[in-house]
């Protein structure tokens, strides 16, 4: 569950559109398709302005990880005192979002919404952190926390929006097997970090971490096998999910 606070997120969609912050939507300009639909999901601080012809303006729902809550926070207004609407829903561990005084991310989240009544801000539960967990260690076989995996914004996104969206469209994600392709696209790992890793050399680095890495590929193996059951399809790049959207 998501509380706002005290009050649960209840939410449907339609039709979600859940724009990836990799650098593949780049040059992509689906923009305009993204905006037409019920819903538009984003990750984290990825932006809008300067990439609205790539990547849309409307924001519904942002998921955020407890690592990206500060960044957010240097921009309080932009985010949180506009009145965009947006839905803001945070993750992070127990030791983060703690409310007993101790949780630093809770402790933010607070002050802001002291600042801005009218933002809608909602919080993980444990049970919902136990849960993302759980489903890591069903779909893979491996224990999250003897792995070393830290999961990703990514992952949070879509288990959230195959509770609340009634058919998604995932933009910019590529599979697990496209950084092994030959002649693949070199992009930055976000789209609004010009310069950056490449992505496939983070994805890479994470993967084979020893201890406190995302498995972002092994993540995305799991997303193409949840489209075989769920009205999920992937595009921007195109055709990189054949089996997707059954």
């Amino acid at each position: 569950m998501f509380f706002k606070f005290s009050k649960p997120l209840r939410l449907h969609c339609d039709l979600c559109s859940i724009v990836s912050s990799s650098g593949q939507m780049l040059g992509q300009r689906a923009g305009s398709l993204i905006d037409r639909s019920a819903c538009v999901w984003r990750m984290n601080n990825a932006p809008t302005a300067g990439f609205e012809t790539d990547v849309g303006t409307r924001t519904t729902i942002r998921v955020v990880s407890h690592t990206s809550v500060p960044l957010l926070t240097q921009r309080q207004q932009h985010y949180f005192g506009e009145a965009n609407g947006t839905i803001y829903v945070i993750w992070g561990p127990y030791r983060n979002m703690r409310q007993d005084g101790k949780g630093s991310t809770y402790n933010a989240l607070r002050q802001i919404a002291r600042s801005y009544p009218h933002a809608k801000i909602y919080l993980t539960t444990e049970e919902r952190m136990n849960y993302c967990d759980k489903v890591f260690q069903q779909e893979t076989g491996k224990d999250r926390m003897q792995s070393g995996t830290y999961l990703s914004t990514g992952w949070f996104t879509l288990l959230l929006a195959m509770d609340v969206c009634q058919k998604i469209h995932i933009f910019g994600m590529i599979n697990d097997t496209y950084c092994r392709a030959e002649g693949r696209k070199k992009v930055p790992y976000h789209y609004y970090e010009a310069g950056s890793q490449d992505e496939c050399e983070k994805y890479a680095i994470h993967e084979n971490a020893l201890r406190g890495g995302h498995r972002f590929i092994t993540e995305k193996a799991v997303f193409a096998k949840w489209a075989k059951t769920h009205n999920i399809t992937f595009s921007h790049p195109a055709s990189i999910y054949p089996e997707s959207g059954s």
